[in-house]
């Protein structure tokens, strides 16, 4: 079973990033060709589509994965059920769509957009059922294929009709459609092919049960959702689609490394949960977890804020220099995010999650004010900046939360981490000295040069870390929650 998992990480985690890249690379394409103000219409516009599609699923999705990873046999009623819920949910979700521009002030063109991108949301909600099912049958493998051709035929369509001029936003939110469309048929296929036909009837036999279940996930689901897009669409009300252009950028750049983390945390959650009553155990693992997300963090972290600058000229052009700013000050929601998975991690092992859906909660509600209050005197600033503000609290709140689990100082993560940063703040001085001589590209490998060789002139890993690290990505059991998905 191990075995069969770690498989599972190591299809899924190679698809992501090959996901990312592409997605990466046709984003930038996107925003080149079609300018800030259409590139914020588009993004604005699956924006809204995105937050609405929780609607679509109300949890559902992560009660089917339990229930069928706890009995296979159950697989089939619980794919036929979320069938059932969503056959009533999509409809009610396709008129909220509707009327949401309307009630948000956009203009007939936006509108238009975010109808036509409704057939995204309808295949997205469909596949992530079907790909509940198979995470639930441990079928990764077939998740890992299909997100990725998915994105490869929206780079390919939407590619070929940028390069050749004919790219329209309906024609590329068109290009979105088709990768979601791919997908739910794919994932479709797939379980017919493990489950039969019968699997996609919808029944209503479980009542309300299903939903009372899944309720918990919903709301930790749209509190997601909202503080990820609402900037967005503030943003749009208050300045304009341009504006929504210009943040878009930064936000795309650095919430694109959010994936890294995963498997890392993934392989220390069991230990966590198997650790729960001994206190001395969970805090060295929280501490080693911790010790893994700021290796990651910090060197992304301080290397985007770096080269910043020449990112956003080299992939995106002279008219995003405006993001450049955002795009220093947003990368530094990293940081808290990296350090809140083993946060959220040890709170879930400890039977806290309904405190980790607490703050995700309020981190809504603050993220939401920031943004009320900072986009109108900051513009795009303003929206980064409440990003930074709802991710320190969140962070902030999580290790409140986590003192009452076992006795840990400031002092003692310091010592365990404070080599990393020393090592990425040195990092970041020869970057910023060496680029203005040598082009941004051939500055990364040699910070991260410096970067290695200096984690080790700290003492901030040793050879005990890498056999460590080596150990836990192969006893890895990391089975993701949610699909990835690409704006």
């Amino acid at each position: 079973m191990a075995a069969s998992l770690a498989q599972n990480t190591f299809y899924l985690t190679l698809a992501t990033i090959g996901q990312k890249i592409i997605a990466f690379l046709y984003f930038a394409m996107i925003a080149r060709v079609m300018g800030a103000e259409n590139t914020g219409s588009y993004f604005l516009a699956l924006a809204i589509v995105t937050v609405v599609m929780v609607l679509d699923d109300l949890g559902v999705t992560s009660v089917l994965i339990r229930e069928t990873a706890k009995n296979v046999k159950e697989a089939v009623i619980w794919c036929r059920t979320a069938m059932g819920i969503k056959l009533i949910t999509m409809p009610i979700t396709v008129v909220i769509v509707f009327f949401v521009p309307v009630l948000l002030g956009h203009d007939a063109d936006t509108a238009f957009l975010v109808r036509i991108a409704t057939l995204i949301m309808l295949a997205d909600t469909m596949s992530l059922t079907f790909y509940g099912v198979l995470r639930g049958l441990q079928s990764l493998k077939y998740e890992a294929l299909g997100v990725f051709v998915g994105m490869c035929a929206i780079a390919t369509f939407g590619g070929a009709l940028l390069v050749t001029g004919n790219a329209t936003l309906p024609f590329l939110i068109g290009a979105m459609t088709i990768g979601s469309m791919w997908n739910v048929c794919f994932s479709a296929s797939r379980v017919v092919k493990r489950l039969g036909w019968g699997a996609l009837v919808p029944t209503w036999k479980l009542g309300w049960k299903p939903l009372k279940m899944a309720f918990a996930f919903f709301l930790a689901a749209a509190f997601v959702k909202i503080y990820s897009y609402v900037d967005s669409i503030i943003l749009s009300m208050q300045l304009g689609n341009e504006a929504v252009g210009v943040y878009s950028v930064a936000y795309k750049l650095t919430y694109a490394f959010q994936f890294f983390p995963l498997a890392f945390i993934g392989a220390l959650y069991p230990a966590m949960s198997q650790s729960a009553h001994d206190p001395n155990r969970l805090k060295k693992i929280f501490l080693d977890s911790l010790w893994y997300m700021m290796l990651l963090g910090c060197p992304i972290m301080f290397g985007v804020w770096s080269i910043a600058p020449e990112i956003i000229v080299a992939f995106y052009g002279t008219e995003y220099i405006g993001s450049i700013l955002p795009l220093q000050v947003l990368i530094f929601v990293l940081i808290f995010i990296f350090l809140d998975f083993p946060i959220g991690s040890l709170l879930n092992a400890t039977n806290r999650q309904s405190i980790k859906t607490g703050i995700m909660g309020g981190t809504m509600v603050i993220n939401v004010a920031s943004n009320l209050i900072l986009i109108p005197r900051y513009d795009v600033l303003g929206a980064c900046i409440a990003a930074v503000i709802s991710f320190v609290f969140m962070f902030g709140a999580g290790w409140y939360f986590t003192k009452r689990v076992f006795t840990i100082t400031v002092s003692e993560v310091l010592e365990r981490i404070g080599g990393i940063f020393a090592a990425s703040l040195c990092m970041t001085a020869v970057v910023l000295f060496v680029k203005p001589l040598l082009h941004f590209s051939l500055a990364i490998p040699l910070g991260a040069i410096v970067y290695i060789s200096l984690l080790f002139a700290f003492k901030a890993i040793s050879p005990e870390h890498i056999k460590i690290l080596k150990r836990v990505l192969r006893k890895s059991d990391y089975v993701p929650q949610d699909p990835p998905a690409e704006l």
